[in-house]
């Protein structure tokens, strides 16, 4: 399988009060192309630093980290800007969008400003309008953010994510912020995406959500711990129980 991102001995340390806080501890893992991979693990593990640090948002203190066969710590910050605008897709918890612009023209922002995008604007306005309509939002474009709800707001930065047809789309808590109904109609839009051959990562607290993926990774104190492979043929139950029971094996 082609490897979409190859991490090694990663390790990231912050000084605090001149002390040395080592959050990431030498981890190593592998995700190929078309993996869905959750990240696990106890409140203060390592697992947002970890998929900050991966998508090259943080700098890491040590190792190795290649993004499609780039070496992201060799990177300028415009390379690495240029990088997440063009190869990466970002999903929050706090769903971040410019207030100023309607839904729409907040999911076209990133084509607009991507130097690659070869679009006119009519076009990619136009593109924007089809992932709004697939993921069944289309009716909101013309709103403020202020004015939907908060499951739609999340498939509207699901929209942004993609618009620039990322390698690789990185969540955290994509779905935290949300009630049961619009968490699981976001994993559907997500799971959809995957299947249509898009790569991702999420951090999730939630088993439920990481039973939806092909595999998740257990961090513990900064080391991945364990990691367990789902079978996605099994039904959502199987899978769910599956994966609650390796945690408690894992002391989840």
């Amino acid at each position: 399988m082609e490897k979409v991102l190859e991490v090694k001995d990663l390790c990231k340390t912050y000084i605090i009060n001149k002390r040395q806080n080592n959050v990431l501890r030498n981890v190593s893992f592998d995700i190929d192309r078309g993996e869905m991979v959750a990240v696990m693990g106890p409140s203060g593990s390592g697992k947002s630093t970890l998929l900050y640090s991966v998508s090259g948002m943080d700098r890491m203190t040590a190792g190795e980290v290649s993004f499609c066969g780039r070496d992201i710590s060799s990177l300028s910050e415009n390379e690495l800007a240029e990088l997440r605008l063009d190869g990466m897709g970002f999903i929050f918890q706090q769903m971040y969008m410019m207030k100023n612009l309607t839904v729409l023209d907040n999911i076209i922002l990133p084509a607009v400003k991507s130097k690659k995008n070869t679009e006119s604007r009519r076009e990619t306005t136009e593109r924007g309008r089809t992932l709004m309509k697939r993921l069944g939002i289309e009716e909101i474009a013309g709103n403020d953010i202020n004015e939907i709800s908060g499951g739609q707001l999340q498939r509207a930065c699901i929209c942004r994510s993609i618009i620039n047809r990322p390698e690789m789309i990185f969540a955290d808590e994509p779905t935290g912020a949300l009630n049961r109904t619009s968490s699981e109609e976001v994993m559907d839009e997500l799971c959809k995406l995957n299947e249509d051959g898009t790569t991702v990562m999420l951090v999730t607290h939630d088993a439920r959500v990481a039973a939806r993926c092909t595999r998740v990774l257990f961090i513990v104190d900064g080391n991945i711990k364990g990691e367990y492979n789902i079978n996605r043929e099994q039904s959502p139950r199987d899978r769910e129980r599956g994966l609650n029971n390796w945690l408690m094996e894992m002391g989840w």
